[in-house]
């Protein structure tokens, strides 16, 4: 098939999906957000995060995929013409008036480490009350959470307002999703103003962290036998896949490490076993299998050989999401006391 083709195929995808979508929207950070924001008022906000992230990723490295995909579902998220992305929304719980966003289906079972959320906030409002918000401190937590397991440092800009709403419908409908194709995951990420390469940067923080059976099953049943590249070692991991995640039968909620050679450290083998054809979601190995991967399957072996290259725009482009912000959300959002609930 002729590339320029695939090439023209997707474009006109792309401008489909951002029809659905109504009016497209690429924004960065309308409200200017600063690095020495807290200079002045809260001069220590860094360094507790990093005291409580430190204690928690070492009692258990698992914390640290928690908490950076709390910071990517939070950020994906708009909420009306007035408040959206990285505004502390996911972490809403439900009320009489309010229906957050945390029983969405793409959060309900995915979303942890809300706990250790209130633990940092506790103790920055007892050192700053009502001066950070639920968002900056869960923006910085990510960034730390990131270093304590080998990633890459980046500076942190922040003054960030909470939200006063959350939406249970677009959780469902911004957020990717395991089985979702290239081109429909592509085009939620141009939605938010991010660009494919950052997409595929982004999709390295799967180098941590867990996926349940229910979301790869599809997946370990069909193209991973077919497709893997045939050793020992695949062979033996597929088995083991298989047996925490039957066919039928039940096991929805076994998990398994979405990088198997190193699941607690951040680093690029997530990409090398793209090249293998061992992603375990779709979705990921999608990047470099799918015939539309023209420009994504270039990426994935750029950073399955320099894990530089990767680290570098990883860190641009967590920073570029963090500051997907609307000024209008500084007019009407909050700085909450209680990261669950908004101030009464």
């Amino acid at each position: 098939m002729d590339p320029s083709f695939l090439s023209k195929s997707f474009f006109l995808h792309v401008v489909l999906m951002f029809g659905l979508h109504g009016v497209t929207r690429l924004y960065a950070s309308d409200p200017p957000l600063t690095l020495d924001y807290y200079a002045s008022t809260c001069p220590t906000i860094f360094d507790i995060v990093k005291k409580e992230m430190e204690c928690a990723v070492l009692s258990d490295p698992r914390n640290a995929a928690l908490i950076l995909r709390l910071h990517f579902h939070d950020c994906f998220i708009q909420v009306h013409s007035w408040s959206q992305g990285c505004d502390g929304s996911v972490l809403l719980d439900d009320t009489v008036t309010l229906k957050g966003e945390k029983k969405a289906d793409t959060n309900i079972h995915s979303l942890k480490g809300f706990g250790l959320v209130d633990r940092i906030k506790n103790l920055v409002e007892s050192e700053c009350p009502g001066i950070v918000s639920c968002a900056d401190v869960l923006t910085i937590a990510a960034r730390d959470a990131v270093i304590l397991v080998g990633g890459p440092y980046w500076d942190v800009p922040v003054g960030r307002k909470d939200s006063i709403t959350a939406s249970f419908e677009l959780a469902n409908t911004n957020l990717p999703t395991p089985n979702e194709s290239l081109l429909s995951i592509i085009s939620k990420f141009l939605y938010q103003g991010l660009s494919v390469t950052d997409m595929v940067a982004l999709s390295g923080a799967h180098t941590i962290g867990m996926a349940r059976c229910q979301n790869f099953r599809s997946r370990i049943y069909t193209d991973f036998e077919s497709t893997s590249v045939k050793n020992p070692i695949s062979e033996s991991h597929l088995n083991n896949l298989k047996s925490i995640c039957p066919p039928i039968g039940g096991g929805d909620n076994n998990i398994s490490a979405l990088d198997y050679v190193t699941p607690n450290l951040f680093d690029n083998s997530y990409y090398q076993l793209l090249l293998n054809r061992e992603g375990l979601l779709n979705s990921d190995q999608e990047m470099y299998s799918s015939v539309f991967g023209i420009e994504t399957r270039e990426l994935v072996k750029k950073y399955a050989a320099d894990p530089l290259a990767f680290f570098q725009q990883f860190s641009y482009s967590m920073v570029k999401m963090g500051n997907i912000t609307n000024s209008e959300s500084f007019i009407t959002g909050e700085v909450r006391k209680n990261c669950r609930f908004v101030n009464t």
